[in-house]
């Protein structure tokens, strides 16, 4: 069973994570961030990664605490439940039209972090979301799960939408690499041997 369950406290959050990632993409986040909720739920549907988290953070401050220690918590979460990662595929990439944006990502679950992003949002806040923080997300879920990640936005005048597709483009990308290789099941997909 690749599952994990994971704590994280600090004096600024306080988090539980739990995911399995041969799930079906059911999803239970609780952040305190309506926005954000709504971005992980995206990222669990489209990547069919059960997932429910918890967050109390110090939303008296603003966001970003919360945003950013959910994406290490995920993180780690990722990287505990794919073990030793054999059998992965380990790449996956999607090119993710929504409605007037479209975003690209590729990404390798190779243990080496490391985020080149390219998008532009097109307003500072999306509702009360400052919308910078969608990238310390994907900054924090990067490092903390080992991911080489690009993220490309080509286009997009909304920035729901270019959120919402970063969102979705990863999560596809993260299906096709964290799924099993059925010719090589048994197998570290790497000439090193580990990951």
């Amino acid at each position: 069973m690749r599952t994990a369950t994971l704590t994280r406290k600090t004096a600024e959050t306080d988090i539980s994570v739990t995911i399995n990632l041969d799930g079906t993409g059911t999803y239970d986040n609780r952040t305190g961030v309506g926005f954000f909720d709504h971005m992980l739920d995206q990222l669990a549907r489209h990547a069919l990664i059960d997932m429910e988290i918890r967050c109390s953070g110090d939303l008296h401050i603003d966001d970003h605490h919360t945003v950013e220690d959910v994406g290490i918590a995920l993180g780690q979460a990722l990287t505990k439940a794919m073990g030793d990662k054999r059998g992965i595929r380990r790449y996956g990439a999607c090119l993710l039209p929504m409605d007037d944006a479209l975003v690209r990502a590729a990404l390798d679950l190779s243990g080496r972090p490391w985020l080149a992003w390219e998008v532009l949002m097109t307003a500072p806040q999306i509702k009360t979301f400052d919308t910078e923080l969608v990238r310390e997300f994907f900054q924090a879920l990067s490092t903390h799960g080992g991911i080489t990640l690009h993220v490309d936005g080509l286009r997009g005048v909304n920035s729901h939408h270019i959120a919402e597709a970063a969102f979705k483009a990863v999560a596809r990308a993260l299906r096709d690499a964290l799924e099993v290789d059925p010719r090589k099941a048994d197998a570290i997909p790497s000439t090193k041997g580990t990951l």
